[in-house]
């Protein structure tokens, strides 16, 4: 069966979820210093030392890293037509946006370009390719009936 391109558009938005993700982490880390002095952001038990604060950096990119990680590795395996990276995929999506409308209803956050509109409009289109006839058919291909 040859490869749809459902399932390649797919893949190439995770990818691109991951590329996101990678640009995310890099503004964290640009910004860091200016994220710690905003009187808006409090750290529970956090001393806002030098070593602290690099350690902290730390943990937040090794923690995004992991995740960027993974979602890169179920990119793959969904470009290789498994089912289950795709329906993985499909929940974190699912998940995703009922997280950006949970914030909206219930908190009045703002979805705009600079924070949720990119990944919110990627994981809807994400949900759409992966959950088509073509997609689902191509990632149950060698299943028996």
């Amino acid at each position: 069966m040859p490869r749809p391109a459902t399932t390649v558009v797919g893949a190439v938005l995770v990818l691109l979820r991951v590329i996101a993700g990678v640009l995310v982490l890099a503004a964290i880390a640009l910004g860091w210093d200016a994220l710690l002095a905003d009187p808006d952001s409090v750290l529970e038990g956090f001393e806002p030392t030098p070593e602290g604060s690099r350690a902290a950096l730390g943990v937040v990119l090794i923690a995004g890293g992991v995740v960027l990680l993974v979602d890169l590795l179920l990119a793959v395996f969904v470009f290789l037509g498994r089912n289950w990276a795709r329906v993985i995929v499909m929940l974190i999506a699912v998940g995703s946006i009922s997280t950006s409308f949970v914030a909206w209803w219930a908190q009045g956050q703002e979805i705009n370009i600079n924070t949720t509109y990119v990944s919110l409009s990627l994981d809807i289109l994400l949900l759409l390719a992966l959950s088509s006839r073509t997609a689902a058919a191509y990632a149950r291909r060698d299943q028996r009936r």
